[in-house]
């Protein structure tokens, strides 16, 4: 996960954020790292960019990014679906 947390930190530009920074399971959004509706879409295109998967349905966003664990959880289930 700790790769995870590097490519959200360069997409997000977060300057003042390590990846031992982020907690696996702290929320992403409100008053975990304190993300807002432009990360998430700058989220989406990191899933685009660096995994090639597409989010069908947007209402599942508030689910996938909640925290770096949930990402992960995501990525990995549909790798595989795709591979």
């Amino acid at each position: 996960m700790a790769d995870l947390k590097s490519q959200i930190i360069a997409q997000l530009n977060l300057q003042e954020v390590k990846p031992e920074d982020i907690g696996n399971d702290q929320p992403l959004f409100k008053e975990g790292l304190g993300l807002d509706s432009i990360d998430a879409l700058e989220l989406i295109v990191l899933l685009q960019q660096h995994y090639n998967i597409r989010i069908a349905n947007p209402e599942q966003g508030p689910e996938i990014f909640h925290s770096v664990r949930s990402m992960a959880e995501y990525i990995t289930a549909h790798q595989k679906q795709q591979g």
